[in-house]
């Protein structure tokens, strides 16, 4: 078995990983490198392999960083399966085709300026069509189920507790010299997230692939989330102000829900104006209320009582641009959560222009914000900071809050708690990747106290055999 790192490898987005056994090429991930425009257009569009060649695609969320760039591949040669669980695929037919519209989008601010500058006009990644194509490639599969890739290789899905559908995959490889088996974490979440199911610990790994975005770090006690999230309610309320939070549409806003439900019901918080400033948002908000398989007992348990725990008096998804944009004009207390969750584009970036210059209002970030994302560099300058929003430079006024603990990615402890409980006696290499690369070094370091022999924090291109 032969793994290349091709994405997430040394940075946080563009999770790709290709695992080449018995003849069989299987890529982990196809995701979209997210960060500066221009590099970002250039890692996405130049594929590091023959998309032709690939067999299958095996999908261990829908997040677009990890998932965003399968329509491109199929619009190069790609004509294998796509395997995943059924959460992801119904994610996944929502996101890509949010990706694809938001693509375009840019491309056709960004075509104006090269125009007008005499140069050559770029194409999109891939279009709605290539989107269509990709959903007929589909095929999920249930968790704990074996599902045969050919040639003697073989995968099973298990819990990751991220977002709703997201997956561990076990890889087992049947070979003359041997049957090997790889674990890739994908995402993990941190446990005792609501909503979704504790992540699970499979055994008998001779190798681990491990996220390590929060490798150098302990995230606050969950605890304290409701505590804050109501203290920043309450002053809006005071003020008549607005509470923005960038938040993905896809896990992070679920989780919102899910606190200011309980805040509501418990009495803590009146039923302030609560605004989903997102299209994709509400449709992944209907896909969470599918899939209860994906459940905790804590929800089931709610559910059982007749009550929705994505739903309280006050909320309103909003669905057109001139009803987003009126927001930006109405008067406060409002809560308004809007994608995107690094503030890269959407409607999250027009309140951002409207909102950041009034000391009253609270701008609240619930995600991590990768290096080069708009979000970053606002959290990093704070009040009285400049930064550039459409064009145009905005003083930061507001006030900027951060709440990590709501975070769906496992802290250290937690990361390190799944490898303690995957490695038995079995793992003799390790590979950190989906982090900043101190943090993948400190995964690669912190693997190796726990006694795997051999650990890694793999740079683009690396290959290892197992």
């Amino acid at each position: 078995m032969k793994i290349t790192f091709h994405g997430a490898a040394g940075t946080v987005t563009g999770s790709m990983h290709l695992v080449e056994a018995n003849g069989r090429k299987i890529l982990l991930d196809c995701g979209l490198y997210q960060g500066h425009r221009k590099e970002a257009f250039e890692k996405n569009r130049h594929l590091p392999f023959d998309p032709a060649s690939i067999d299958a695609v095996v999908l261990s969320h829908a997040h677009i960083d990890h998932s965003g760039n399968i329509p491109q591949l199929a619009r190069n040669g790609f004509r294998g399966k796509i395997i995943s669980r059924p959460a992801t695929r119904d994610l996944c037919d929502a996101m890509l085709r949010d990706s694809c519209f938001l693509q375009m989008r840019d491309l056709v601010y960004v075509n104006e300026k090269r125009r007008r500058q005499g140069k050559h006009l770029f194409e999109p990644l891939y279009e709605e069509r290539d989107v269509d194509a990709v959903m007929k490639m589909f095929e999920c599969v249930p968790m704990k189920r074996e599902h045969d890739l050919g040639g003697g290789v073989s995968l099973v899905f298990h819990n990751a507790g991220h977002i709703l559908g997201s997956a561990i995959t076990q890889i087992d490889v049947r070979g003359r010299d041997g049957n090997r088996r790889l674990l890739f974490s994908g995402d993990l979440g941190q446990p005792g997230q609501p909503i979704l199911r504790h992540f699970e610990y499979p055994q008998g790994a001779d190798a681990i692939i491990v996220e390590s975005t929060y490798a150098d770090r302990l995230h606050p006690c969950a605890d304290d989330v409701a505590g804050r999230l109501k203290s920043y309610v309450d002053d809006i309320v005071q003020l008549r102000s607005k509470l923005l939070i960038p938040a993905f549409s896809v896990g992070r806003t679920q989780q919102i829900l899910y606190f200011l439900n309980r805040l509501y019901k418990a009495g803590r918080i009146p039923p302030v104006p609560v605004y989903i400033d997102s299209p994709l948002s509400m449709k992944a908000t209907e896909i969470y209320r599918r899939h209860r398989e994906c459940y905790n007992d804590d929800t089931c348990e709610i559910l059982r009582t007749g009550e929705d725990p994505l739903s309280f008096p006050g909320l309103k998804f909003v669905e057109t641009p001139q009803q987003s944009m009126a927001l930006d004009k109405a008067g406060g207390p409002m809560v308004v959560v809007a994608a995107s969750g690094m503030c890269e584009g959407g409607r999250v970036v027009h309140h951002l222009k409207e909102f950041l210059g009034d000391v009253r209002n609270i701008v609240l970030f619930v995600g991590f914000q990768a290096e080069g994302t708009l979000g970053r560099r606002i959290v990093e300058g704070g009040q009285g900071d400049t930064v550039k929003l459409l064009g145009e430079e905005r003083k930061i006024g507001a006030r900027i809050k951060t709440i990590n603990a709501l975070s769906a990615h496992a802290d250290r402890e937690g990361l390190m708690d799944w490898v303690r409980g995957v490695k038995g006696g079995t793992v003799k290499k390790a590979f950190a990747v989906h982090g900043e690369p101190d943090r993948t070094a400190k995964m690669a370091e912190a693997m190796a106290r726990e006694g795997v022999p051999e650990t890694f924090a793999p740079a683009p291109g690396a290959s290892f055999t197992l």
